[in-house]
């Protein structure tokens, strides 16, 4: 895109970045001025960016003046990840039938989880995010079970971290959940009840590559189900074994295919 940047400190791209995050938590359009307060850009500057984004496609205009995400922008973001979730797929869909509970696959980005694929259950269950979506690690099953198999270091950075609170019932003091983590290395799998949306539980197992942790494969069932959800171990871990045979082959940067340092 042409035109250089009249801001001190912020280039082209960066400002051009702060516009695509302004639609990261927004659940619908935004207008200009929205864009414009959200990226900290001067108003005539994201005219002028949101215009250039529009013509490439990256984002759509509606009818009331108001953007969206392009079509074009969902299109190349389906090579995140592709190689894993391609792997994956089947074996997630296998998990949701041999369960019947909403089934997902994550990843490690940075200090959240990104979630690779999904399966929905046709149980109700509050949504706390969708295929593409992040989470903090710390209010997930399949986040605290990457992160308790994760290098000492990544643990300990996270920890010295302020941890943010979702719920009433999410762990946040470093020392208890540096215990936690401990126990989650002894037994294999992790858990959570309530502690990202009010109504929901959910467990995880780790995923392996070669040795190393790759991802956590979980489930999320109604917060009623909490005392019983253990009972899904064997397929979990069985399901869990498969995706790792499947993509032994396949060096673990290339599969994962996402930043895994903290975003800027």
């Amino acid at each position: 895109m042409a035109g250089g940047s009249r801001e001190p400190g912020r280039t082209v791209t960066s400002k051009v970045l702060a516009i695509l995050e302004a639609f990261e938590t927004s659940r619908g359009a935004l207008s200009l001025t929205d864009i414009a307060e959200k990226s900290g850009l001067p108003l005539s500057t994201t005219h002028r960016l949101v215009n250039e984004l529009t013509d490439w496609g990256f984002l759509s205009r509606e009818p009331n003046g108001r953007y969206q995400l392009g079509i074009r922008l969902w299109e190349l973001a389906q090579n995140t990840g592709r190689q894993l979730r391609d792997a994956a797929q089947p074996y997630v869909q296998d998990l949701f039938s041999l369960t019947g509970e909403t089934a997902h696959l994550a990843v490690r980005a940075g200090h959240e989880v990104l979630y690779i694929d999904r399966v929905y259950g046709s149980k109700r269950v509050p949504r706390a995010s969708r295929v593409g979506g992040r989470l903090p690690m710390h209010a997930t099953a399949v986040g605290k079970v990457i992160l308790a198999f994760e290098d000492d270091w990544v643990r300990d950075a996270y920890l010295n971290r302020d941890l943010e609170r979702p719920t009433a019932h999410t762990h946040i003091d470093p020392r208890k959940f540096a215990e936690e983590l401990a126990q989650i290395r002894a037994q294999g799998y992790a858990t959570t009840l309530e502690e990202v949306r009010l109504g929901s539980c959910s467990i995880a197992v780790p995923v392996f590559h070669t040795g190393r942790i790759g991802a956590g494969l979980g489930l999320v069932l109604p917060s009623s189900y909490a005392s019983t959800m253990t009972r899904h171990l064997p397929v979990l871990k069985g399901i869990s074994a498969q995706i790792e045979r499947a993509t032994a082959r396949i060096p673990l940067e290339t599969l994962i295919g996402v930043h895994r340092g903290p975003r800027p």
